[in-house]
């Protein structure tokens, strides 16, 4: 939610040494040789050795307004480091959590506040693990960072946090993050910790393969399963959880796939200079039916986990339809080309169809179905009641 961010490989030349040189000329000629192999900008812009100019572009200046400005200056880069100021990517790492708690607390009839702490819990460790997979991926990313306009300021990029500093605060928030895991069931341990792999090697996707985001919706999607150990349901041993939580992931995988296709068109134009790999640049020209072909396949999952669980017309109507027409929207209304409108996308998506649509469905089918069980309680209540004085007056 750390998304998205884009690595290159950078070349340096080779020197070539001449034996026949003494020292002296040996250090003009080395001199000479780098000035002269040094990345032009001018020369060779589409180079993916060209190092960018952004002496247009303006410097970094410290938050003015805003959760940040209220931290002192030393704290801020850490913040950033975690992306703190934007929080669009840590709901969509929470969005799964809540969707599958929700479906769990349906299945049991959980009550309302262990539905809400558990909910709560999610979101709390969403912030953490977000924050982490920032500094992992910047860590990954931080000789690249410095040649993208979008990436160029940010702390590890700009020098404000070096790789010792970064590691040391990546090592706390991995300890916040396992605080609030001890705070779950110890079922959820055995699921939970294997993202931590999916989290760590995505970065590393990017240098190998055109598909990297696939890793990414892979992680961002694991939340989809810690909801049901989490209220006490045990998907090895029911089939119908187990195909719902395993549908749900294949859905959110797509889902995030597409969302992050619209984030990643603001990035398209150096990616390609630098020749990174990513779905954008690979099907360039095509990102809208592909987008189209992804959200098919998150409102067939959806339909899935409606099946396996056994929802109602709410969250059809809701979270199905509302996700399908939401998803649409977005990618018939989406300026590709701009991106200040993708970033504007990515940011509605995770509220309108996260959390409106399919959160909204489901938080009603749960509500529903907490309501049918309570009055199916009061009515056995009245009857037993109701035979209880029958027998008294017999």
């Amino acid at each position: 939610m750390f998304p998205l961010l884009r690595t290159a490989r950078l070349r340096h030349p080779t020197l070539p040494l001449r034996p026949s040189l003494g020292p002296i000329h040996l250090n003009s000629a080395l001199r000479s040789h780098l000035l002269s192999a040094r990345p032009s900008t001018t020369s060779a812009p589409n180079s993916p050795n060209a190092t960018p100019d952004f002496s247009a572009l303006p410097p970094y200046k410290p938050p003015t307004s805003g959760f940040l400005s209220h931290l002192p200056p030393s704290w801020i880069p850490y913040a950033e480091l975690s992306r703190l100021d934007k929080p669009t990517g840590t709901y969509y790492l929470f969005l799964p959590c809540l969707w599958s708690t929700l479906l769990a607390g349906h299945a049991l009839h959980s009550p309302p506040l262990a539905v809400a702490t558990t909910i709560a819990l999610f979101f709390t460790g969403a912030v953490v693990m977000r924050g982490a997979g920032c500094t992992i991926n910047d860590i990954w990313d931080r000789n690249f960072d410095p040649l993208v306009t979008r990436t160029r300021l940010r702390p590890i990029a700009r020098g404000a946090v070096n790789v010792r500093q970064a590691v040391l605060y990546l090592g706390g928030q991995l300890g916040a993050g396992l605080a609030v895991l001890l705070q779950f069931p110890m079922s959820v341990w055995f699921y939970a910790v294997p993202s931590l792999l999916l989290v760590t090697v995505y970065p590393l996707m990017k240098r190998i393969t055109n598909y990297p985001q696939i890793v990414l919706g892979m992680a961002f999607s694991w939340g989809s399963i810690l909801g049901f150990p989490a209220l006490g349901m045990d998907l090895l041993h029911d089939p119908h959880a187990m195909i719902a939580a395993g549908a749900l992931v294949v859905s959110n995988t797509a889902w995030t796939v597409l969302y992050d296709t619209v984030y990643a068109h603001q990035d398209v134009k150096d990616d390609r200079k630098a020749g990174v790999k990513s779905i954008v640049v690979k099907h360039e020209g095509h990102t809208r039916e592909l987008m189209s072909g992804l959200a098919l396949v998150q409102t067939v999952g959806l339909g899935v986990v409606g099946w396996a669980m056994g929802l109602g017309p709410v969250y059809y109507g809701v979270s199905v339809l509302g996700a399908l027409g939401g998803n649409l929207w977005m990618i018939w209304r989406a300026k590709l080309g701009n991106s200040a409108d993708c970033w504007g996308w990515f940011k509605w998506c995770a509220w309108a169809v996260g959390g409106l649509a399919i959160g909204g469905g489901l938080g009603g089918e749960y509500l529903l179905a907490l309501w049918r069980e309570r009055t199916r309680v009061q009515v056995e209540r009245r009857k037993a009641k109701a035979r209880e004085m029958r027998t008294v007056e017999a």
